[in-house]
């Protein structure tokens, strides 16, 4: 090794800690690194406490739970990747439409299984073009829109069912949903594994992904770049309301019967798993693998403060808890400036 040599591999040895640190800091600023260690340390205590939740059916339970969020959570980071203060705030009230659609026409039987679905679907789609167009064409605030959008949906889900529901899962959409497939795992968790692939690609490999992100990051530099940022933020959120619908099957396959407000308890986790998981509120920053980690956050949250029967197993108490850790991880998040740049 010559006398030049020999400095410069010692000054590459002195750096190594230093590169080494770096990494940390950066795997430390990482929401989805952040998240999936908050997620495992949440696991062991809760397994801790209670040694039954380390069984591997207690896990296969958890990640079904979280499947339901993961899935009415993908449209939300559409969404909110889309900017322009983007949020659907409808997507429980899409859901639970899609849901009771479907079970009416289902109604225990697989005949009309296929047109059942595509009614369902169709119905969550109206829901999206019509957030679209009162944010797009009459300037509604997304929040302002979307919220108002639940009472129109539940106004018109109390005139198609009289205010009861009715019907109930055909048994093919029971068998796709819970059935063991390939080493016992249940179906709906090979379905959210497809989704979750297809989603990445769609954001990251395709032209509209990189759309997306552009119009999120900077709308004007997108349409100077020849993208129509409005159709790209009405097809999110159709997208947004069409994923909530899928949600809303998954969950009448799970549950097998409909009940009014069946999916209101995923409006907020939905923008919390994006949030959580690296996606900006401010728009052309995250993806969906951040939120898959997000939502499996959320469900490991609240089932461990239920294996702590916090309030003697009362729910108002619990959901404080919930909220509050939500409040500090999200303030967390908004003050790191990587998210705000």
């Amino acid at each position: 090794m010559s006398t030049v040599e020999r400095p410069r591999a010692a000054e590459q040895g002195d750096n190594a800690p230093g590169r080494a640190t770096g990494v940390l800091r950066r795997l430390a600023r990482d929401p989805i690194v952040v998240s999936g260690v908050a997620a495992l340390v949440l696991w062991g205590v809760a397994a801790l406490v209670s040694p039954a939740f380390a069984s591997w059916s207690q896990i296969v339970t958890l990640l079904v739970l979280a499947s339901f969020l993961g899935v009415i959570a993908i449209g939300q980071t559409l969404v909110v990747i889309a900017g322009g203060e983007g949020i659907d705030l409808s997507v429980g009230a899409t859901a639970t439409l899609a849901a009771i659609v479907a079970s009416r026409h289902m109604d225990g039987s697989n005949e009309g299984f296929v047109g059942a679905v595509a009614l369902a679907l169709g119905a969550a789609a109206v829901v999206g073009a019509l957030n679209a167009t009162g944010i797009l064409v009459f300037r509604v605030p997304p929040l302002v829109m979307t919220l108002g959008m639940i009472s129109v949906v539940y106004g018109f889900i109390r005139l198609y069912t009289g205010g009861r529901p009715a019907g109930s899962a055909a048994p093919a959409l029971r068998s796709l949903v819970g059935g063991d497939t390939v080493a016992g795992i249940p179906g709906v968790l090979w379905l959210w594994l497809g989704l979750s692939v297809l989603v990445i690609w769609l954001l990251r490999r395709t032209s509209y992904g990189w759309r997306l992100y552009a119009v999120g990051g900077n709308p004007t530099t997108a349409y100077l770049s020849g993208v129509n940022p409005r159709l790209v933020k009405a097809s999110a959120y159709v997208l947004s309301s069409l994923f909530a619908g899928v949600g809303g099957l998954l969950l009448l396959g799970y549950t097998q019967t409909v009940f009014l407000r069946l999916a209101d308890p995923y409006m907020l986790p939905s923008v919390a798993a994006t949030v959580v998981g690296g996606t900006a509120l401010i728009g052309g920053i995250g993806g969906y693998l951040g939120t898959i980690i997000g939502a499996i956050l959320l469900t490991v949250l609240d089932s461990f403060l239920r294996v702590l029967q916090v309030g003697g197993g009362g729910d108002a108490p619990r959901q404080i808890i919930y909220g509050l850790v939500l409040l500090v991880v999200l303030s967390a998040y908004g003050r790191q400036k990587r998210l705000r740049q």
